[in-house]
């Protein structure tokens, strides 16, 4: 009698216990559409990400400033994005695709060049920026709206609307020429047709194909790319020339031994014997400076961003979602390995940067993007039919 006389107030109703603090954030995170460790997470990286970039960028407060400023920009649109319903997304696929579509086209005809490339479209006084960084969303999300409309696994038929899918942005792109993002758009629109359910008979029948065509690569390559590849098997066979960069990196890394020689005080870097410091080679200057206990440190925050983005992709509750939040997070693994790989001399160098860590605009941007698309698949998983 008691107990319900406590459990009611004067009219009668019963009375809600006080939210604990941590039920009231909850509650708060879930308003906002944010997962707080892994936003938590991400923020982490990102600031000693800025850390890194400072002594690998000579000192030059201004580089970091530019790249906070990127991170504000792209932590903006993470927020926004994670306030779309999966529905949304899914009639934005299309539209995304063909956009990204033009885009490559307009690059095509009168795209800026830049390093010898023409990859870059230029706003006037606005912004210049890379279209087929756009696309390492927009192909997985017009492959993942295609297949959630069928019936899985795929067969053979909507795996071949899936090629044209995936093959024309790529072609594109590989023409700028910019083999790294060509071969990462295609590796963010393999894994959703491998989290489709395709059977291991079929799998192999594919990854036959791709290795039947590799001979078809190689011919199509530039010369340089090519030499990427055969200075990845052989270094030393020119060190002055095409095998400076991979032979300065693991030199820097080589020579940071466990402990690192401490902030601002790696020679290979400061010095400025290792090219490209403080975008594709940043993981040179990590490991001189901090060591294998700083890079093991970097690898666990990269290997909890990537479990965290797993169990969110797998409490997704239907198919488009769950299809594209795995690419999402797949891809952004892939990121973090080759860029690695390709530094430590394990890969061939294809241009790569280290995921919120190089300095970097518009690669920023699209992997936060991506993370926001994360969070609104799994915010939204309860307006979601069961």
């Amino acid at each position: 009698m008691a107990m319900a006389e406590l459990t009611r107030g004067l009219r009668g109703r019963p009375v809600k216990p006080p939210q604990s603090g941590m039920s009231r954030r909850r509650s708060l995170w879930e308003r906002i559409h944010l997962d707080p460790w892994l936003l938590g997470m991400l923020l982490l990286l990102m600031l000693s990400g800025l850390v890194v970039l400072y002594s690998a960028s000579g000192q030059r407060l201004d580089v970091v400033i530019a790249q906070a400023v990127r991170f504000g920009v792209a932590l903006t649109g993470m927020v926004i994005i994670a306030q779309f319903t999966p529905a949304t997304l899914l009639r934005w696929a299309l539209p995304a695709y063909l956009a990204g579509m033009a885009m490559l086209v307009a690059v095509e005809v009168m795209g800026d060049m830049g390093m010898g490339a023409q990859r870059w479209l230029v706003i006037p006084g606005v912004v210049r920026f890379q279209p087929s960084e756009m696309m390492k969303l927009a192909v997985p999300m017009m492959v993942a709206a295609w297949l959630s409309r069928r019936e899985l696994p795929p067969g053979w038929q909507d795996l071949a609307v899936c090629a044209v899918l995936i093959g024309a942005p790529v072609l594109l792109i590989a023409r700028q020429p910019d083999l790294g993002t060509s071969l990462l758009v295609a590796l963010a629109a393999v894994f959703v047709i491998l989290l489709a359910g395709l059977s291991w008979r079929v799998i192999l029948a594919l990854g036959v194909l791709a290795a039947s065509a590799l001979p078809l690569l190689w011919v199509n390559m530039h010369d340089y790319q090519r030499q990427r590849v055969l200075t990845f098997l052989d270094p030393e066979s020119d060190p002055l020339g095409a095998g400076w960069n991979i032979i300065q990196s693991t030199t820097a890394i080589g020579s940071g031994g466990l402990w690192g020689k401490g902030w601002l005080q790696g020679t290979q870097s400061q010095l400025e014997f290792l090219p490209e410091r403080h975008t594709d080679f940043i993981v040179a200057v990590l490991g001189e400076e901090f060591g294998l206990v700083g890079m093991l440190a970097f690898l666990a925050l990269y290997l909890m961003i990537v479990c965290r983005g797993l169990w969110l992709a797998g409490a997704a509750q239907e198919t488009f979602g769950r299809l594209l939040a795995g690419s999402i997070i797949l891809t952004f693994f892939i990121y973090v390995f080759v860029n690695v790989g390709m530094v430590s001399g394990i890969l061939p160098v294809v241009g790569v940067p280290l995921p919120l860590v190089s300095y970097g605009g518009t690669s920023s941007v699209t992997l936060l993007a991506g993370f926001g698309i994360l969070m609104a698949i799994h915010a939204h998983r309860r307006l979601l039919p069961r």
